[in-house]
């Protein structure tokens, strides 16, 4: 039985791309506040982390950066991201507070377009999972996702080439995560009649690729619909009620206190979006295993 997904309902308007992370044994969810967000008076993208439980965010930080993602490795938070949309390089931040926050630039890639990645522990190490755009001699169909690793989460070096995933069709938005030997990828699938759906892909070597029979794991619905934030005033919930809902993207999720934390973008894939909360009740690692039964998928 494939895991069961819950969805919670719409928690923000204008936000994609987010990375749920336990801090300090709190809950946060990071968040890229782009410059059309609905609440963003600054005339400018910034990053920042917002305390679950509370609502209450962090000091804003990176401004003009853009499609960040976080990942924390004892009390110290790292965020990546890029200072414009396909730009070649990788800058990450990091802060022990989520007030001060130093940075450097952690990967270059002269010539390629970089947008959305993922960071996870491997190993001793870490494996970055990066969304490249162009060009169309490295990337294929665009989007592809290729591979990069550190050894201490600031300085990357890109694997070879042949460590990608998939030049053949869209493949974007990934989310990666290492489980006993296994790189579980989550990703975007573009659908027939401009529709979007993530599956789910595993690997032992970020070469060969499994794919989950039970895929996609998320598909638009009227659940997305549902307001899990009571805050929203009633001009967002009417776009909320009367928007396109083509998509479920951009998923990142975490493990706290026994659940599976997902959260997902949802939309029109046209620039009108929508940030939703789901669960999943059990660990990470159940949640990972369980799209693939003994015997594994067949197909792409």
């Amino acid at each position: 039985m494939r895991p069961r997904i819950k969805k919670i309902g719409t928690v923000d308007c204008d936000m994609v791309e987010t990375t749920p992370v336990v801090w300090k044994g709190r809950l946060y969810r990071f968040e890229y506040v782009r410059p059309n967000h609905w609440a963003n008076r600054t005339g400018d993208s910034y990053f920042r982390f917002v305390d679950v439980e509370t609502g209450r965010p962090s000091p804003p930080f990176a401004r003009g950066f853009h499609l960040g993602s976080a990942y924390v490795e004892g009390e110290t938070a790292y965020v990546y991201g890029v200072e414009r949309w396909g730009g070649d390089r990788i800058f990450v931040f990091r802060s022990d507070d989520l007030e001060s926050w130093r940075s450097q630039v952690a990967l270059e890639t002269p010539g390629w377009g970089i947008y959305n990645s993922s960071v996870c522990k491997a190993g001793d190490g870490y494996v970055m999972a990066v969304e490249v755009g162009e060009p169309p001699e490295v990337v294929g169909v665009r989007f592809t996702i290729f591979f990069a690793e550190s050894r201490d989460l600031l300085s990357w070096r890109m694997l070879p080439p042949d460590r990608v995933y998939s030049r053949d069709r869209y493949t974007a938005c990934p989310v990666l995560r290492y489980v006993d030997g296994w790189f579980y990828m989550i990703y975007l699938e573009a659908y027939p009649e401009w529709h979007f759906a993530p599956h789910i892909v595993r690997s032992k070597d970020l070469k060969e690729w499994e794919p989950s029979p039970f895929n996609p794991i998320m598909w638009p619905s009227e659940e997305d619909k549902r307001i899990a934030n009571p805050s929203l005033p009633p001009q967002l919930r009417e776009r909320i009620a009367g928007a396109v809902d083509i998509n479920n993207s951009d998923v990142d999720l975490c493990e706290y206190r026994g659940r599976t934390v997902i959260y997902y973008s949802w939309g029109d894939q046209r620039g009108t979006e929508f940030l939703a909360e789901a669960v999943y009740e059990g660990s990470l690692e159940s949640f990972l295993k369980g799209f693939f039964p003994e015997g594994g998928g067949k197909g792409r």
